[in-house]
């Protein structure tokens, strides 16, 4: 089959897109409110961009009303948001906080998940959650988008604080079989990973596995760089020129 997305009708009785980029990566981010209010929802278009320094993405439609999501507002204006990762246990915690209420509903509490404070910043982490990343806003990149969700914005974020459970560690690697991630596939699917398998791409020198691993020591080693200096850029946390608010 062959058809040309908002042009001709696929012919199928759901849109397949989706479908095709699986697994997804579930961006569950919690933000905080100029005043105050925690806010935490799920992005299915969510990654990593680069690992040194790391950055993540997540990309957030307007909503039926034309209205930008909270999400996006809060990490602007304050500059902040956190990274949770969602897990098979939390699923239902996930789905909750993905409803869309008005703005100011604490959805921490509307899930039943306990707030836990950043090392780096105000904004609440999901307790429960074992992984989390602490970002500093970068930017944001807006896309065109079809009525009526209207335009796409899509958050760059500089990840400085990691949070890893020490019980989900196994011989010093998080081990996904005790994380129990999910993803987001097509239509209204998950998938949850519990298995893995290793491959390494033969005749690689040092460098290329170590970006493979995503290892910023050795990248910094390999760099010539040292200690604190490894990795920083000028103007974090500031818009970059393809931003707009």
């Amino acid at each position: 089959m062959f058809y040309e997305p908002g042009v001709t009708d696929h012919g199928l009785p759901h849109d397949p897109f989706k479908a095709c980029v699986i697994p997804r990566p579930i961006g569950w981010i919690s933000t905080l409110s100029p005043d105050g209010k925690p806010n935490l929802a799920p992005y299915s278009q969510f990654n990593n961009l680069t690992f040194d320094p790391p950055y993540v993405m997540f990309s957030a439609n307007q909503t039926s009303s034309n209205e930008r999501k909270d999400t996006v507002i809060n990490a602007e204006r304050t500059g902040h948001f956190v990274w949770n990762l969602a897990t098979y246990p939390l699923r239902e915690a996930v789905n909750i906080t993905a409803e869309q209420v008005p703005y100011g509903v604490d959805e921490f509490e509307r899930a039943g998940l306990t707030k836990e404070q950043g090392s780096l910043s105000n904004v609440p982490m999901v307790q429960q959650s074992p992984v989390k990343f602490e970002c500093v806003y970068h930017s944001t990149i807006r896309l065109p988008g079809t009525p009526p969700m209207g335009t796409v914005d899509i958050i760059i974020g500089r990840v400085v604080g990691v949070h890893i459970e020490d019980s989900v560690l196994t011989d010093g690697i998080l081990d996904l079989k005790k994380t129990e991630p999910i993803a987001r596939c097509g239509y209204y699917q998950y998938a949850v990973v519990r298995e893995t398998f290793e491959m390494v791409i033969p005749g690689m020198n040092e460098a290329l596995l170590s970006g493979l691993e995503g290892s910023a020591r050795r990248n910094g080693e390999l760099g010539g760089r040292k200690g604190r200096d490894a990795g920083r850029t000028d103007g974090e946390g500031q818009k970059g020129e393809s931003a707009s608010r």
